[in-house]
């Protein structure tokens, strides 16, 4: 029976959804959002705040400061309320109200940007408002989950060792693209230990993470309009990218089996889908990542005719081909 003081210290890291029974699809999906701060996000933040108290970066009378589409965001509200820390995060319109209003109960302020930068959209004028608070006022501490190495090295320590684990024969895992922290840790430690495991990225369509034209992105979490510095892409075997209304649809598929997942963990699933499609099905192992639960989308991929252009079409692969 776990017994615990910090809610950081607590994270149900074994388990998984047979997506065989539930919608077909011969994968394994690690759930990740069964911790206090409801997703994968709790890794990274305990790693870069352990990190930075640890270095003595944040003091008494610093306040912490980070851009998030919402989910890192309330990892960290939820360590700074433990640890005494001030908070502030500076979102954009996207986020979902649930959102920032959980992190507003637990103590942090909240600034939106609704205005996007001409050349890098919503995300670049994200991080040309915490430029400039820094720049004004140093009691600011940015830990930069973009570049941030203890972003990778929270799931190189361990998401993928836990896969390792409980699937040795792993064929394929499948793991969405945002700030690449979870991809980037998982491949790497795949990598350094020699498991054959073949690493496909999940992207959005209209991100610019591995190019292409920037596009509107409505889900939260992942794609990017701002090329992801921790991306080393010769660790990824291959790419899929995803519309929108296929990852909404796939989270209603699921949600109808009793299932409520996120938008970004939609993505991830019908971006394996489209891989598996393409690739065969049969003798594979293979396991999906699924960030977030679905509790915060209630308002969006949830709500009957969301997003406002979707049109129900068969989804079609778009694969990117990146030799390791």
């Amino acid at each position: 029976m776990p017994v615990i003081s910090d809610p950081a210290r607590f994270n149900e890291e074994e388990l998984y959804v047979d997506l065989r029974t539930t919608i077909g699809l011969p994968v394994y999906l690690k759930c990740e959002g069964f911790n206090f701060a409801g997703s994968i996000k709790l890794k990274a933040a305990t790693e870069m705040v352990d990190a930075a108290e640890r270095e003595g970066l944040l003091r008494p009378g610093s306040i912490l400061i980070e851009s998030s589409s919402g989910n890192l965001g309330v990892a960290l509200s939820m360590i700074a309320a433990h640890r005494g820390h001030r908070f502030l995060c500076v979102t954009d319109a996207r986020c979902n109200q649930p959102t920032i209003r959980l992190m507003e109960a637990l103590g942090s302020q909240v600034h939106v940007v609704r205005e996007p930068d001409p050349r890098s959209g919503l995300l670049g004028a994200r991080l040309k408002y915490v430029r400039a608070l820094c720049a004004s006022d140093d009691r600011y501490v940015w830990l930069d989950q973009h570049s941030n190495q203890g972003n990778w090295r929270a799931h190189y320590r361990t998401t993928a060792p836990a896969i390792a684990h409980h699937f040795p024969r792993l064929d394929v895992l499948f793991v969405g693209a945002g700030t690449t922290g979870t991809l980037m840790g998982c491949a790497r430690w795949f990598w350094q230990w020699r498991r054959r495991v073949r690493i496909v990225a999940v992207d959005s369509v209209g991100s610019v993470s591995f190019g292409g034209a920037p596009g509107r992105r409505l889900i939260p979490g992942l794609g990017t309009s701002v090329p992801p510095p921790l991306l080393d892409p010769s660790y990824v075997d291959d790419v899929v990218r995803v519309e929108e209304k296929d990852a909404v649809q796939v989270c209603r598929r699921l949600a109808a089996r009793g299932f409520l997942f996120g938008g970004s963990t939609g993505t991830v699933i019908s971006g394996a889908s489209q891989w598996l499609e393409r690739h065969g099905r049969r003798g594979l192992t293979a396991v999906a990542i699924a960030p977030d639960l679905g509790e915060r989308y209630l308002d969006t991929v949830y709500r009957e005719g969301w997003p406002p252009d979707a049109v129900r079409a068969e989804p079609v692969p778009e694969l990117v081909h990146l030799g390791r």
